[in-house]
């Protein structure tokens, strides 16, 4: 893995999010995406090589959907960026990591990702990106 690629935080409101996050971050998001497989809306925000990542359920069955009713709003995942998410991913199987899909899909913000399980890494939603080339 090479480095935090992002912070994913869940959201009820995203047009809310976003203005208390321009307010609080002292700049405006740079891209907002639907990613219709997943049932989420996101805003991206990025200060200095830090990126935010906010996530508004897009419908009512959507992991986000279900996270918020769960656990309120709140930090949902973290993302590491990875050059070859497929090698990651084995890697990661035949360490005894739950990946929750077993092929990479198309995220937000042009990236091949995967996630491991929560129950793999003390509680903790972990996001594997690549950049699609």
């Amino acid at each position: 893995m090479k480095n935090v690629e992002h912070i994913g935080i869940a959201v009820s409101n995203l047009s809310a999010a976003e203005a208390l996050y321009s307010a609080l971050l002292n700049t405006v998001p740079y891209k907002r995406e639907a990613v219709e497989s997943e049932q989420v809306t996101t805003s991206f925000f990025k200060v200095n090589q830090t990126k935010i990542e906010l996530l508004e359920a897009s419908g009512p069955d959507s992991a986000i959907a279900r996270f918020i009713e769960k656990k309120g709003e709140g930090v949902h995942h973290i993302a590491f960026e990875v050059d070859d998410i497929v090698a990651e991913m084995e890697r990661l199987r035949n360490a005894g990591f739950a990946l929750l899909n077993d092929t990479p899909k198309r995220g937000a913000d042009n990236k091949l990702v995967c996630f491991v399980h929560p129950k793999s890494a003390n509680g903790v939603l972990i996001e594997l990106c690549q950049e699609i080339k």
